[in-house]
């Protein structure tokens, strides 16, 4: 079984139209929503327009943009000025109150989904912020609460030093007995080889470069999205890749 899951829908117009695209040319088969995306709505129509609503997850977000929720505006830990600032101390522990407002933030963006109605059928994250230590338990009792059974794994594969994964292993080890389903394998298109693992989970960022290519976005190069071409990894190894839904 492969996933190749899109992230960042809702980030803007140029990420949901190649979305929208790799939906089309059958590159992708799940996608992720942002729930405080800027272009959370345009996503919410192009989904239902284009017949991919019933393959949406959501893209847990404390790392870009505006929060949905106050409590969260006041915690210096994740926000200045009332946004998301990304430079999260990963390893540091929540206070009582910061662990109420992740909670309360992660809660109103799964309920903002579902009320643009979508059902969520997993959960990941922005900048993998799902998987940080004292982040993570949070994730567990939102997406419990919610009845979302499946999360996407630390990643696994690819040039990864022994410490790192030995911290990605207990995760995923957690992550299993918590009693959610996911992936055998998780990594992007850099970390496939010549052949595709079975059961695993490839993560794209569809985007269109400065010629309008759709690309792998890999970063940002004067202001334009840059990556590689995103190709077909089911003509490539000869895979049917589906969505979380099929977990």
């Amino acid at each position: 079984m492969t996933i190749i899951n899109a992230d960042d829908c809702g980030l803007s117009e140029s990420v949901n139209l190649a979305i929208k695209d790799a939906f089309d040319k059958r590159l992708i088969s799940s996608t992720t929503m942002l729930a405080n995306g800027e272009r959370f709505n345009n996503a919410v129509v192009l989904a239902k327009e284009n017949g991919f609503g019933t393959k949406i997850g959501i893209h847990f977000n404390l790392t870009k943009g505006e929060p949905l929720t106050k409590g969260i505006k006041k915690c210096s830990a994740f926000c200045e000025n009332g946004i998301f600032h990304h430079r999260n101390n990963r390893l540091k522990p929540l206070t009582q109150a910061e662990k109420q407002a992740v909670y309360e933030e992660l809660s109103a963006q799964v309920e903002k989904i579902r009320a643009a109605g979508f059902g969520i059928d997993h959960a990941d994250s922005h900048h993998h912020i799902h998987t940080a230590v004292f982040v993570a338990p949070i994730v567990f009792t939102v997406c419990k609460e919610f009845g979302i059974n499946k999360i996407r794994l630390h990643r696994n594969m690819g040039n990864i030093c022994f410490c790192k994964k030995a911290v990605k292993n207990i995760y995923n080890e957690t992550l299993r007995k918590k009693g959610f389903k996911t992936t055998d394998y998780f990594g992007g298109l850099g970390d496939i080889r010549n052949t595709v693992p079975e059961n695993i989970e490839i993560m794209v960022h569809p985007d269109y470069d400065k010629n309008g290519v759709l690309i792998d976005r890999r970063g940002m190069k004067d202001g334009k999205p840059c990556g590689v071409p995103l190709y077909s990894v089911a003509d490539k190894f000869g895979i049917h890749p589906v969505s979380y839904g099929d977990l």
